[in-house]
Parts: C-alpha cells; structure tokens; sequence
C-alpha cells in the first residue's frame, strides 16, 4: 500500500522528505495539506497511530500559529480543542506527516524515515 504524504509545497521540511522518499523509490500519494486538510476523524486517528500527544502536531514555528497565540492556549486547551483547530487550518499542522494506515511519521528527520519507511 503505497504512503500518504501530507504535505505543503512551499515548506522545505517537505521538499526535503519528498527528495528522500523519492530517491529511496518509496511510492506515495502526495495530500496538500492546506487545500485537503485531513478531518477531525483523520487527525484523530493520525495522533493516536503516532503514539505522539497532539500538541506535537502543531507547526510551533508557523506564522498562524503566533497570531492565534497558541503557545499560551494549548496547556490548558483539551484534545479535543486541539484536533478542532488542527482540522480547522492546515497551516496549523507541522509537516510532513506520513502514514502508511498504521505508522505516522510527523516532521522529518532521516533517520526516522530511514528506520520506518525504507523498505
């Protein structure tokens, strides 16, 4: 089952993933994550295949992040609040996140992509 990779084309943390997945041969089915931001029951079940809290699906460095002042609301937000905003703004999701339906990968870092998606 090939990948799905969400993703934002001008991000350079995706530009770097794509290359690796790519030139590792690793099919995927790339998602804009702005124009199709996964759904509430998506992101649900990308947080809990993560093994990861949902506050490490922020793009913490975004620019909507800042304005909405996230930072101050997310300790005393509940999950729930959380996947809402997430599901709300694609722009609000640190990228790229990969799944194959039942590992997640959110971010890049080569060793992880090497260690979980080379096969």
């Amino acid at each position: 089952m090939p990948l799905t990779f969400y993703w934002y084309p001008n991000c350079g943390t995706c530009k770097k993933a794509k290359k690796w997945l790519d030139e590792h041969e690793v099919s995927y089915e790339a998602v804009h994550i702005v124009e199709d931001t996964p759904s509430k029951d998506e992101i649900t079940e990308l947080v809990r295949k993560s093994d990861q809290p949902v506050r490490k699906f922020f793009n913490t460095s975004g620019k909507k992040y800042r304005e909405l002042k996230l930072k101050d609301k997310l300790p005393s937000a509940s999950e729930e609040e959380m996947i809402t905003w997430l599901a709300e703004d694609g722009m609000l999701i640190k990228r790229p996140i990969v799944t194959n339906g039942e590992k997640v990968t959110v971010g890049f870092k080569e060793d992880q992509f090497e260690k979980i998606w080379n096969k």
